[in-house]
């Protein structure tokens, strides 16, 4: 019997499973989504300039975009907030927090398989609006809640 060919016999087997455990892992792993930074956007400091930033000139206003979140928030720190898109076609929804040091707080791409909801937590400044901005077919619609913040989040 040759040893040094059924060394290599096993190392090809060897890795040739390894191979095939690589691939099925890859196949059934969950597809990941891809997402672009706008760092620019991220860096605003003011309402204006966020949406500036982000091509806005003007959301429509709907009722199509809702926000859940508490009216009250006693960690500023930790603020759930979860924004439902009714909009169809929607691919984008962002959250911008007027108060804040930065604007822009999220911001999520959505694929055209994907429920245009989103849930997060935010941390927050102050008492102050919170914008879910929603993209749906090239416009933007905007929904705004007052949150206030008992205690300080961002600095405070």
């Amino acid at each position: 019997m040759n040893l040094g060919h059924q060394a290599s016999r096993r190392g090809f087997l060897h890795l040739t499973g390894l191979l095939a455990l690589a691939t099925s892992a890859l196949a059934l792993a969950p597809r990941l989504a891809l997402a672009t930074w706008n760092k620019a956007a991220f860096e605003t400091k003011a309402l204006a300039d966020a949406y500036k930033a982000l091509g806005v000139e003007s959301p429509t206003a709907s009722g199509d975009v809702r926000i859940n979140a508490s009216d009250i928030a006693e960690n500023g720190a930790v603020v759930p907030v979860e924004v439902i898109s009714k909009i169809p076609n929607t691919t984008q929804i962002s959250v911008l927090i007027e108060k804040n040091p930065t604007t822009l707080t999220a911001q999520f791409d959505l694929g055209p398989d994907m429920l245009p909801e989103i849930s997060t937590r935010v941390k927050m400044a102050e008492t102050s609006n919170i914008i879910a901005l929603v993209k749906a077919d090239g416009k933007f619609y905007a929904a705004t809640k007052e949150i206030k913040v008992t205690l300080g989040g961002c600095g405070g």
